[in-house]
């Protein structure tokens, strides 16, 4: 049969949207059943600072519908109660002590994280996401350590808190440089004055509409790791002098419109029902700037303390139809239980270094006979153990630490007295009974405490301790540059 021009052209036509139908059909794409993540960490909000845990003389009531919406974890730790330090467990899922992240890194520091630890974002990468992150970083500020270095392919924001500048309280010690707005890798403006950093809130939430905007069409994972109500604090003209509580309680309702604005954006981008938010706390409130300060809420001490103040934090997740709304759970869970239950989530890999975190999606889900975190390890400092907790015991070692007890606190945005090395005598609590940790029955429950012994000597064995002098087998280092 003879075959015409023009039917040659038909002919090979079709043949080439075959080859391209089986081709689109041959590139991976990312599932549309992958949930988006949205992870608020806030700095230094403490326990008792949201409507729903009690905070007086301001509302949060895009915080309270979060709540309403999904479920709030009232047993929610923050594996460490300083900046850095709890930052690198949240992100890597591990004790940062395993990892050598302690404290809260300077600006001359040469640490930060190593590279051969795998973040959230690195994990969710592998699978399509696309990972920003719009705040504060504070996991080395040398460009080496950066988060595009960590899997994220934008930032926006400030490398460590933004205190570490030429106005804080004790400059003349610490000589600290000009902070400046992080591009990427790059320096932007100078923050100089309080003015300037009254702007950090509003800033960072533009940029995180700006992205949910600009990747709505596939999986994202964006972190917002807002700076206040670390100290100094500053808000923008439309919240300043608009709660009863002061200077806080505006940055508070500030934050609060923060969240907000990225559900209202979420839901405008059709979003809303596929993604998992996640709001939470780096640690407990710094008592002893008194007015500037937050609340623990009623539990003992506060930031940079191994008592409840200082590492159980506010938690609230929301996924319309997956997590439960309108739920309070009590299950002990802790920041590097978030890595595992994301990857689990979004079918991401685990790291393959050992991780301290343990998935808990049944129990997000609603199911409350799960209990994935059994024990929790309270390490402070360089690589003390300070404490450790199964169930509703915690067993407290004797150790020279923080206390905001017996000082009056500073006020106006100025510190008060917080001695370092007060004696904290051996202690057991039942933290059912008592939460506020105010009655030692360590005489009265011999097996509970040969129990907890145990917890403490495997602890010990694994990650040491600078108490007992022991170096622990299964630590691994931060990264390190030498540069003069």
């Amino acid at each position: 049969m003879k075959i015409t021009a023009r039917l040659q052209w038909s002919i090979l036509l079709v043949l080439m949207i075959g080859i391209g139908v089986v081709a689109t059909a041959l590139t991976p794409k990312p599932s549309a059943t992958k949930p988006n993540i949205v992870l608020f960490f806030i700095d230094d909000l403490g326990y008792g600072d949201l409507s729903v845990t009690g905070a007086l003389g301001y509302k949060t009531p895009h915080l309270d519908q979060l709540a309403a919406e999904g479920t709030r974890f009232t047993n929610f730790m923050a594996a460490q109660a300083v900046c850095s330090a709890s930052r690198a467990a949240l992100l890597t899922g591990c004790y940062p002590n395993r990892i050598g992240i302690t404290g809260a890194l300077g600006p001359q520091s040469k640490t930060g994280l190593n590279s051969n630890e795998e973040t959230i974002a690195e994990l969710v990468k592998a699978q399509g996401y696309t990972t920003g992150i719009f705040g504060k970083w504070h996991l080395g500020s040398e460009q080496e350590f950066l988060p595009l270095q960590h899997g994220f392919d934008e930032f926006y924001g400030v490398p460590y808190s933004h205190d570490m500048w030429p106005l804080h309280p004790w400059q003349e010690k610490a000589q600290y440089p000009p902070l400046h707005w992080i591009d990427g890798i790059k320096s932007g403006a100078e923050i100089k004055t309080l003015e300037d950093a009254s702007t950090l809130t509003s800033t960072i939430t533009e940029k995180a509409l700006s992205f949910i905007r600009r990747h709505k069409q596939k999986p994202f994972f964006l972190y917002i790791p807002h700076p206040m109500p670390h100290v100094p604090l500053a808000a923008s003209p439309r919240f300043k002098g608009k709660s009863e509580r002061g200077i806080f309680g505006d940055v508070l309702m500030e934050l609060d419109w923060s969240v907000g604005e990225v559900m209202k954006e979420l839901k405008s981008q059709g979003l809303d029902k596929n993604t998992i938010v996640i709001f939470t706390s780096d640690n407990g409130p710094w008592l002893n700037y008194g007015d500037h300060a937050g609340s623990s809420g009623g539990f003992r001490e506060g930031k940079g303390t191994s008592f409840e103040g200082g590492q159980r934090v506010p938690a609230i997740m929301r996924w319309p139809g997956v997590i439960p709304a309108g739920r309070i759970s009590n299950k002990l869970l802790s920041t590097m239980d978030v890595l595992p239950t994301l990857a689990k989530l979004t079918g991401a890999s685990l790291p393959k270094e050992k991780i301290d975190g343990v998935e808990f999606v049944a129990l997000l889900k609603g199911d409350d006979t799960q209990i994935p975190r059994k024990e929790f390890l309270y390490y402070y400092r360089q690589n003390s153990l300070e404490a450790v907790r199964k169930a509703d015991w915690k067993l407290v070692f004797e150790h020279p630490g923080r206390t905001y007890e017996g000082s009056l606190p500073g006020k106006d945005g100025q510190p008060g007295p917080a001695p370092e090395n007060h004696p904290f005598p051996k202690a057991l609590y039942n933290l059912a009974r008592d939460p506020g940790e105010r009655y030692n029955v360590l005489e009265q429950n011999p097996d509970i405490v040969s129990e907890l012994e145990k917890v403490a000597d495997a602890a010990r064995e694994d990650l040491g301790d600078d108490i007992q002098k022991k170096e622990g087998k299964n630590r691994r280092p931060s990264g390190r540059i030498e540069r003069k």
